[in-house]
């Protein structure tokens, strides 16, 4: 099994396009044509981690946090990072983390929290927009059907849970082949009137060449037409935090501590109680105080997440119950998504997930 083919699995899943621009997601070390033999999945890449990797003769660390966040001048082992990347590279073992983009996926980070607290009903909370784009063409009626099946393979006609979503409209189109051209129909130098398809669809844009080369693979026409469109739309599919219902209302205390259970969190710092059943709950893995204003107006009654400063719980004001479980906390489970989707995709290397609690904060 080659490091690329891993690779694509999950930049598929959650595709690097929909990291934050902070953020340094993707193979942060390795060759793809690599062979893997063993994967690792971790939160974080740490010594113990990679210690950990040598020991299970994995060559391949997955973990959510990139152990690389910005620009290196030197690799001397002056500290952890740096110790890290060395002792990677002495035995051969590839890095990759799947951060902000598995966190942005609708079935990513917030997901697997959303899961775990049983939570349904649930929607991107902060949707992402113009990262999706608009293809016409226009074909012969006879090879509409062939076209549109090439589109719809490579990514496009996507809509929400809809899949092969296109309009289609029949007209003609008029052309004259010229010198040295080679019609599909027609005669040279003679105008050609042909009844075609006009198909609409849309599509990611970061899978733009995917889609043009089928494209230009199935259409007959020498010259292929097509427009290409930027959309503004929301992508209800891409975004941040997540949003969703408990099945029955709970009163705030009971939920607190069910949400400690099932986080396993070993304290949870909450603003005031407002005597209100929790029915609507908004969640965030790690750093979420950005989201809170998404939260309230989702009308959410709590929103779970992680890393709130102290002078941020002022901002709650009693509109929303704010709980701060812990980052690592939050995103613990974050290693089950990736198990889960290699599990179902490869059954030619091992994979094992790590025993090393990463978690850098002790409580007492």
């Amino acid at each position: 099994m080659k490091l690329k083919e891993i690779t694509n699995c999950l930049q598929n899943f959650a595709p690097l396009q929909y990291q934050e621009p902070y953020d340094n997601a993707g193979l942060i070390i390795g060759n793809q044509e690599t062979e893997i033999t063993a994967a690792l999945i971790s939160l974080d890449t740490t010594e113990a981690v990679i210690n950990e990797a040598i020991k299970l003769n994995c060559n391949l660390i997955i973990s959510h946090h990139p152990i690389i966040f910005s620009g290196l001048k030197k690799i001397n082992g002056n500290n952890y990072v740096e110790r890290v990347i060395i002792k990677a590279i002495q035995n051969n073992i590839a890095i990759y983390a799947a951060h902000t983009n598995l966190d942005n996926v609708h079935n990513g980070v917030n997901a697997k929290i959303a899961q775990k607290l049983s939570l349904i009903n649930c929607n991107i909370l902060a949707p992402k927009t113009n990262l999706l784009k608009k293809l016409i063409t226009f074909c012969p009626a006879e090879k509409a059907d062939e076209v549109r099946a090439a589109l719809f393979t490579a990514g496009a006609g996507n809509i929400g849970n809809y899949s092969e979503c296109s309009y289609n409209n029949e007209g003609f189109g008029t052309f004259r082949a010229g010198e040295g051209a080679n019609p599909y129909v027609g005669e040279l130098g003679k105008l050609n009137i042909e009844t075609e398809i006009k198909i609409e669809t849309i599509y990611p844009a970061h899978l733009e060449s995917r889609i043009l080369k089928a494209l230009f693979a199935t259409h007959p026409y020498e010259e292929v037409a097509y427009d290409l469109y930027n959309l503004t739309n929301v992508s209800n599919r891409v975004g941040a935090g997540l949003i969703g219902e408990l099945k029955t209302e709970q009163d705030e205390m009971s939920f607190l501590n069910f949400v400690k259970q099932t986080m396993q969190a070993k304290g949870i710092r909450y603003t005031a109680l407002r005597n209100k059943k929790i029915k609507k709950v908004a969640v965030c893995g790690g750093s979420g105080s950005f989201l809170l204003a998404d939260a309230i107006k989702a009308n959410a009654d709590i929103f779970i997440t992680a890393d709130y400063k102290y002078h941020q719980f002022f901002d709650a004001e009693n509109n929303i119950v704010i709980a701060d479980i812990g980052h690592y906390e939050s995103e613990q489970y974050t290693n089950e998504i990736i198990y889960d989707l290699l599990k179902e995709n490869f059954n030619t290397f091992a994979l094992h997930l790590s025993k090393i609690n990463t978690n850098p904060i002790n409580y007492l």
